[in-house]
């Protein structure tokens, strides 16, 4: 599964990632904000990857301009009640400091939120001030009893979603010249049946055209202004 919007585009992790992922992860440029800091072994990992290589667990490479540059992800989706817990880390520190990371949580918040109908919530580490700037920004708030916890909850609504990131979406709009968001559904997805799974759950009257080529099926999504 693939999802793109400009120049960002998500990946859905596959085994050959996971390697990857966990020198990501082991850096101290991405386990000071996690609130699991351990050494994560080649054994660890995998064990980590069968747990979420399913229906319920949605794990993103992120590219920006063909580089890889971090993780963007929905776990323990609950498709029957529409819940999801939201992550993202990006391990290139080029693009910390950049509109690329409140980009990609703008982007999956848009797949997940408004796409897909589900809530979100997300950990976030009370000392990562530049993750609770970025998620605040598009609506993110704390949940109660939440305000002396170092692994604060934020839980994200689709109201809060269009309201708060509305002149965000605007501007990336204005100066990408870009609004659709495209999701295509590799063979693979379509073989096992992935894709039809996901597209019973995902908002189909924001679709606007549908592309089969080669085993690939692509779906192109209108954005809420």
């Amino acid at each position: 599964m693939i999802v793109s919007k400009g120049n960002i585009v998500f990946k859905r992790i596959t085994r050959d990632d996971i390697e990857l992922l966990r020198t990501w992860r082991n850096s101290v440029e991405v386990s000071q904000f996690m609130e699991y800091r351990e050494y994560i072994t080649p054994q660890m990992q995998e064990k980590w990857f069968k747990s979420v290589d399913n229906f319920n667990n949605l794990y993103f490479i992120i590219e920006y301009k063909g580089e890889r540059i971090g993780l963007v992800n929905g776990k323990n989706i609950d498709w029957d009640n529409k819940s999801m817990e939201a992550g993202i880390f990006i391990a290139s520190e080029k693009f910390l400091n950049t509109e690329v990371p409140l980009l990609s949580v703008l982007i999956f918040s848009e797949l997940g939120v408004v796409t897909f109908g589900l809530e979100a919530y997300a950990h976030i580490l009370k000392s990562n001030k530049r993750a609770v700037r970025y998620n605040k920004f598009i609506g993110f708030k704390l949940c109660d009893g939440q305000e002396d916890v170092e692994n604060q909850l934020y839980k994200l609504s689709k109201e809060s979603y269009l309201k708060k990131a509305k002149f965000v979406r605007s501007a990336f709009y204005k100066l990408s010249g870009i609004k659709e968001t495209i999701v295509t559904f590799e063979e693979i997805d379509v073989n096992s049946g992935f894709k039809d799974f996901l597209y019973e759950k995902l908002d189909r009257s924001k679709i606007v055209k549908t592309e089969i080529i080669n085993g690939n099926s692509t779906l192109y999504f209108k954005s809420n202004n």
